[in-house]
């Protein structure tokens, strides 16, 4: 299934969605009480994009990502981010290394400048509470992000390949920690919550991680060449005219000047073209993991929140009204469904 090139037969299509969900299963198998969220996180990974995981602590964030980065068969680099963590800690730096220069000096030497890779050269790279590093250093993720390269010295070093962020950040805290500004939060294809267990879930967590790490027992099923070969496939799916269209029409809707009137007293700033993107390429993949090679409207509806929560901004009315976010774009969505 790793060797397939193409959707064009019915029997390709099945295999891809069947691999997709063999990866979402032995996923799941360490992962407890976020039956949806493996999903999306493949969903948004095979589509190219980075995400933004929001929850409390001992919820089971790291333990995501390192499955993910086992089953998926990639290397995993971890930053763990504090205030006084520097640009050059997550991107890398130059070092002056001595050589002897030899002939009839000896000892003698002669210095260069190396690059020494930081943990962003990584195919799958945890940033960890990101919020708690200062918006200096949040910065040196951007161009990585979106780049996927890194400039340093006036050189231009490229990051391997396929390349993703997920970053995390505590919905409490505030002592010490940065708000994540706006650019930064739109190179995020999808910000995902993790929620709270409920008692069962609890149950079955402590099951699984008292006696080690789950992560550990889990397969790869594929390699970076499988995964670049996935990512291709799903770029495969057709997206009808009218499907681009909704889409359009669902970012326009959380803009102030297109919103409804019952919205748009409530919008200071709507998605981005990003968010658009965002869209159409996620909602691929789960058409995908469907056994489809077309989108519909339900992947659009399905990926939407993830795609649109950290990209509309409330007015300051909606602010000091206490008016809910998610509950926000649950009406934008319910809208946008009426008219599609």
């Amino acid at each position: 299934m790793t060797t397939l090139t193409s959707l064009s037969t019915e029997q390709a299509l099945a295999d891809a969605a069947a691999l997709l969900g063999q990866l979402d299963r032995s996923i799941q198998s360490a992962i407890v009480g976020q039956p949806t969220l493996v999903g999306e996180v493949l969903w948004a990974l095979l589509a190219g994009g980075h995400v933004l995981l929001e929850g409390l602590p001992g919820l089971g964030k790291t333990h995501l990502v390192k499955a993910l980065a086992r089953v998926l068969g990639v290397d995993l680099s971890r930053v763990q981010c504090t205030p006084d963590l520097m640009p050059s800690d997550i991107t890398g730096s130059e070092i002056l290394l001595h050589e002897d220069t030899g002939g009839d000096h000896p000892g003698a030497q002669r210095g260069r400048l190396v690059f020494m890779p930081g943990p962003v050269f990584g195919n799958l790279v945890l940033v960890d509470e990101l919020n708690r590093a200062t918006p200096k250093t949040q910065s040196a993720l951007l161009e990585a992000m979106q780049e996927r390269q890194v400039t340093q010295g006036g050189r231009t070093h490229p990051l391997p390949r396929p390349f993703w962020v997920i970053a995390t950040q505590n919905p409490i805290e505030v002592e010490g920690t940065y708000p994540l500004p706006e650019a930064q939060l739109d190179r995020f294809s999808m910000k995902l919550r993790v929620g709270f267990p409920d008692a069962a879930g609890l149950l079955a967590m402590v099951d699984l991680t008292l006696d080690g790490e789950p992560s550990e027992h889990l397969q790869p099923l594929l390699d970076a060449t499988g995964v670049e070969r996935l990512m291709h496939l799903a770029g495969q799916v057709v997206i009808a005219d009218h499907l681009k269209r909704a889409a359009v029409d669902l970012v326009l809707a959380t803009h102030p000047d297109h919103a409804d009137p019952q919205t748009r007293g409530l919008v200071r700033y709507g998605a981005s073209p990003r968010a658009l993107q965002a869209l159409l390429r996620t909602a691929r993949v789960r058409a995908l993991a469907r056994t489809r090679a077309h989108v519909t409207l339900d992947d659009l509806a399905a990926v939407a929140p993830g795609c649109l929560r950290h990209r509309v901004l409330l007015s300051m009315d909606a602010e000091l009204a206490g008016e809910d976010p998610e509950a926000l774009i649950g009406r934008i969505l319910t809208g946008w469904r009426k008219r599609w």
